[in-house]
């Protein structure tokens, strides 16, 4: 008596049932994968997503040798230029939420300033404000740009105010975020800066948490591996972040900005968050009363975000920036 055989599947079942077990098998390999590089490499995920939302932004990352250093930047988008100037212990990405808003209308240049993120350093280098904007006229002379809307954040804000000032036939415009660099009432974070006192070099993730609760009115979450690979790649350059941290609270530096603010002859705009906890607003009024010679002078404030507004308000920010740059 011959056995009998279940009914074999139609092949369409049965080629969809191996390519289910193959898509099985490949969601299982990259669940590993990205499980095991947030463990054991978190960087490499971090660096991937910064290349995600760098190309979402429509950036090319390039690097040219300008004066004594290599330049790392973004260059993307069609349309009258704007060079983005990050902060403090930071870097170009800290522009890729605005970039993305701006580049289907501008042209976008965003370095990585001399000495932070992956331009590169000089050991033992002056990196104050003075000496920043020197080198980023070797950096516009490098790259050939002509007349540009120059915004600059926090540190970048002294620094493009001086450059504006020293410089005032490049600069179409002037926005300055939440800039370092003038008069404003004291603060504990004044008062703990000229004590020596730098909240930005931290060793543990209870440091990075105390930074991150003085920077942001609302602190974003950071998933843990990612915080300790912040927390290794602050404490690598902690000699570095200490050394400038000293030399910008000198009094010549800490008034950068302010006492060249009656050089300034292009539209200025002010853009500060009302709660930052960094450069108190009170800044802005000194900023307004000092732009004795400006041509036109714009003020935004911003309720919700503490020192930086790109990040916890991208599109007020964006909007500003754009507004600003049409009607001058």
């Amino acid at each position: 008596m011959s056995a009998t055989h279940p009914p074999q599947r139609p092949l369409w079942q049965r080629m969809l049932l191996r390519r289910l077990k193959f898509l099985a098998v490949v969601a299982v390999l990259l669940a590993l994968l990205l499980g095991g590089s947030y463990l054991f490499a978190p960087r490499l995920l971090m660096r991937a997503d910064t290349a995600r939302k760098a190309m979402a932004a429509h950036l090319e990352e390039k690097s040219i040798q300008a004066g004594d250093t290599r330049w790392s930047y973004y260059e993307g988008g069609t349309g009258p230029t704007i060079v983005l100037l990050h902060g403090f212990d930071s870097d170009k990405q800290v522009w890729l939420p605005v970039a993305q808003l701006l580049t289907p209308h501008f042209h976008l240049i965003i370095p990585d300033l001399p000495g932070w993120g992956r331009s590169s350093r000089i050991p033992d280098g002056n990196y104050d404000i003075d000496a920043q904007a020197a080198r980023l006229q070797a950096f516009m002379q490098a790259l050939g740009v002509g007349q540009v809307l120059l915004v600059g954040h926090s540190m970048g804000g002294a620094i493009a105010g001086v450059y504006a000032a020293e410089h005032p036939a490049h600069v179409d415009g002037l926005a300055l975020l939440d800039s370092f660099g003038l008069k404003s009432r004291e603060n504990a974070f004044d008062k703990a800066a000229l004590a020596g006192q730098d909240p930005f070099a931290y060793t543990d993730r209870a440091g990075f948490e105390r930074a991150l609760a003085l920077a942001f009115d609302t602190p974003p979450h950071i998933p843990g591996r990612f915080v300790d690979a912040l927390v290794k790649q602050n404490t690598q350059r902690h000699a570095f972040i200490q050394r400038t941290f000293d030399a910008l609270r000198q009094p010549d530096q800490a008034l950068s900005l302010q006492n060249r603010l009656g050089q300034l002859t292009m539209p200025v705009l002010g853009l500060w968050c009302h709660d930052d906890r960094i450069v108190d607003i009170s800044a802005m009024d000194s900023l307004r009363s000092g732009l004795t010679h400006a041509s036109a002078i714009s003020s935004t404030m911003l309720i919700g975000c503490g020192h930086m507004p790109m990040l916890e308000k991208p599109q007020e920010t964006a909007q500003a920036l754009t507004a600003f740059a049409l009607s001058h």
